[in-house]
């Protein structure tokens, strides 16, 4: 007898969450007509099926193929299990390869009308984001709003796209305009909304990208033009990463916005807005060509310990640049007003990396700890096989019993829906688990130029302490983000050094060693008192570095 896995799936925008249980009975009793064993169930809710990565049950289910758990794939149709031509082919290739067949309620699908499907499946797709566009510049020719939230606004219920003005929020906004145009820059505005603990448009403090936005977007309280009354559509178009699934906007040319006239909404007369422009413009720095985006060697990396918030320039001292919190910069709330040399918080940085893997026998030392922990980590797989099997039996007959009852009529879908997300939940930890009990152990090799290159880099790594990256880095910027994600100045009493605790991976020296592969658990402690975790790819450096000096 074969054994059947279901997949099942459904968007929010179309169907029902109860679609999935459909979708499962119906691809049960064609299982039991055509003698085949349900041995799995998989499913995916509120996603769609335009993008396979984004979609965990799918993912599953393709490791299950990839374990051998079943010889048959059965969905309700063939847009359940993709509406991607790449994702399709991608699939149908491995489980090919695999000896795994894929079945909807219409019968197996062949190599010809399963690519057929897949492109007619993709091609409703695309006729529907055409259809929906033309229906959104419909409304905008209506003068109703589009979607989106905007500041001063709240939509009235009952008539969809259109808005009234929220008088407590338009006067802050009346506000905004009047001391911009009066002279006052965007951190002083803000400074002063937060002392006064008005409540943003999103967040938990106002910052200055909340009034100026970005000018290829023209979004940004000073620049968007809802607040003259006129609607602007069509800035954005919205594309998915085929890598990720998710959904990335790339800003239109300015000759497909679309604009419609909407005086109702108007809440700052168009001789403020204009002047407000004409500052915005005198006060622009257009950036030289060629120069790069990150302007210092932990620009973005920093972190406040207290708020989480991210770190700012304040000012210079003798020359030399002055960071702190960004949201007690701005009277956020955060307590940690100290600031701090940047110089100083780069050089904890590159003296924590060389004194922690600073030499080919430390990162040696690294791997070497790496890999007892995966065998450590994997030394008990064999053993808890027969447990892991209990429990996924168990796992599915519990799902298994529920569907019966549903079938039978023994209880209601409301009473099925309250008993099914735990059910699910714990046969899908039990299939994660066998999954990751049958990866046998990996052991990392690493590369020897990939180390060689990181040791260089970090010997000249000093150069760049304070410097400014946009006269020339020779990649050494980029080599330390490879390693470094993310830098914590630790709240710390006034004179006294604070701690730094820096994160990070070694993708640098691992990406060529099947690293992303393997997964392992534990920790190890190194020279100096130094806590380094091994967890995932994408964490398994920490340590902590204390500056040196007066404070």
């Amino acid at each position: 007898m074969k054994r059947a896995a279901i997949y099942a799936r459904f968007s929010s925008d179309r169907q029902k969450d109860r679609s999935v249980e459909d979708q499962i009975v119906l691809c049960r009793d064609l299982c039991d007509r055509t003698g085949m064993q349900v041995v799995s169930t998989f499913d995916d809710r509120h996603i769609s099926g335009s993008s396979a990565a984004n979609r965990p049950g799918f993912q599953a289910l393709m490791h299950g193929a990839e374990a051998r758990l079943f010889d048959v794939i059965v969905c309700e149709d063939m847009d359940r299990f993709a509406r991607s031509q790449l994702d399709y082919h991608a699939a149908r290739r491995r489980l090919d390869f695999l000896g795994i067949s894929l079945h909807t309620a219409s019968g197996e699908v062949g190599k010809l009308d399963g690519a057929l499907r897949a492109l007619m499946g993709e091609h409703y797709l695309e006729n529907l984001a055409i259809h929906t566009r033309r229906g959104m510049a419909g409304v905008i020719r209506d003068g109703r709003h589009a979607g989106g939230r905007a500041y001063g606004y709240k939509a009235i219920p009952g008539k969809p796209g259109e808005l009234e003005i929220v008088e407590v929020e338009a006067e802050i906004i009346r506000r905004i305009f009047a001391a911009y145009v009066k002279g006052d820059t965007p951190n002083t505005i803000i400074t002063r909304l937060n002392a006064e603990r008005i409540s943003p448009p999103r967040g938990t403090f106002w910052r200055p990208g909340t009034l100026l936005g970005s000018k290829d977007r023209a979004h940004g309280i000073l620049q968007n033009e809802i607040y003259v009354g006129r609607l602007v559509w069509n800035r954005v178009a919205m594309v998915k990463s085929p890598d990720s699934g998710k959904r990335l906007s790339r800003v239109n040319p300015k000759s497909e916005w679309q604009y419609a006239e909407c005086p109702h909404l108007r809440i700052v007369n168009e001789d403020t807005f204009q002047a407000a422009q004409k500052r915005r413009e005198a006060r622009a720095h257009d950036a030289p060509k060629g120069a790069r985006n990150r302007k210092h060697l932990l620009s973005g990396l920093l972190r406040c310990g207290a708020c989480g918030s991210g770190m700012e320039i304040k000012d210079k001292d003798c020359n030399r640049i002055r960071i702190r919190c960004a949201n007690a910069k701005h009277g956020g709330g955060c307590s940690n007003h100290r600031s701090f040399y940047l110089d100083r918080i780069e050089r904890a940085v590159i003296d924590g990396l060389r004194s922690q893997l600073g030499s080919k026998q430390a990162v040696d030392h690294f791997v070497r700890c790496f890999n007892a922990e995966m065998r450590k980590a994997s030394a008990g797989a064999a053993a808890a096989r027969a447990r892991l099997e209990v429990e996924l039996a168990d796992a599915q007959r519990g799902v298994d019993r529920l569907v019966d009852a549903i079938a039978d009529g023994i209880i209601t879908k409301d009473e099925a829906r309250e008993r099914m997300p735990a059910l699910r939940a714990d046969l899908q930890s039990a299939k994660a688990a066998i999954a990751v009990a049958e990866q046998p152990p990996k052991v990392l090799q690493l590369h020897p130029k990939l180390a060689e290159k990181y040791l260089a880099d970090l010997d000249r790594l000093d150069q760049l302490i304070a410097g400014d990256l946009a006269a020339g880095d020779d990649g050494l910027a980029k080599a330390l983000r490879e390693i470094v994600t993310a830098v914590t100045v630790m709240l710390a009493p006034a004179g006294r050094a604070p701690e730094i605790k820096i994160e990070g991976y070694l993708e640098t020296l691992l990406k060529k060693s099947r690293f992303d592969e393997c997964s392992a658990g534990g920790e190890r402690r190194s020279g100096g008192g130094t806590r380094c975790q091994v967890q995932s790819p994408s964490e398994i450096l920490r340590f902590s570095s204390t500056l040196a000096g007066m404070w």
